[in-house]
């Protein structure tokens, strides 16, 4: 029996087709998303983040990729789409550099709260001193240079106050 009677080939589930180049767009930021939010990104921010124009084409483009196992969704839940073979975890590694705005945020607070413990300190140790100076160090490393210059002059005068104290008996 040849192969025209046997009738249309059917996949199987390894086989996976690959992603046409709209489709490699929106699968991308899906995954961006994911690993930004910590979701899935609802099918309006899909489409206002790939430049679609309706969420009818955004709908047609996920259930083509869930159809070619690229993407998984569970069923009746909103925000549940996942990527089956992510690229972040084979492809993309931590960089450095690479702070969300809200870790940003969190990290300039953390060390906003160090100096103001070590300021309002009657005398400073030199363990506060390098805690504070090794915090600097971490802020310019991860690319937070005005956070770090701001903090240095704060840390300058702390270091005069400890000199002061240290010469007078």
């Amino acid at each position: 029996m040849s192969e025209a009677q046997a009738g249309p080939k059917t996949k199987t589930a390894k086989e996976v087709v690959r992603p046409t180049k709209r489709q490699k767009e929106l699968l991308t930021f899906i995954e961006d998303f994911i690993a930004a939010h910590g979701y899935s990104p609802s099918y309006r921010e899909i489409m206002q983040g790939t430049g679609h124009t309706s969420v009818a084409t955004v709908s047609l483009h996920v259930n083509n990729l869930i159809k070619r196992g690229h993407l998984a969704k569970r069923d009746r839940s909103a925000r549940s789409l996942e990527v089956v073979k992510p690229k972040s975890t084979t492809e993309v590694g931590i960089t450095t550099k690479q702070l969300k705005a809200s870790e940003e945020k969190w990290l300039v607070q953390k060390v906003e709260l160090y100096f103001k413990e070590a300021e309002t300190e009657p005398a400073i140790s030199d363990q506060q001193l390098d805690r504070l100076y090794v915090l600097i160090g971490a802020l310019k490393v991860l690319g937070l240079e005005g956070a770090a210059q701001a903090f240095i002059s704060r840390l300058s005068e702390l270091k005069k106050r400890k000199d002061n104290n240290q010469y007078s008996v």
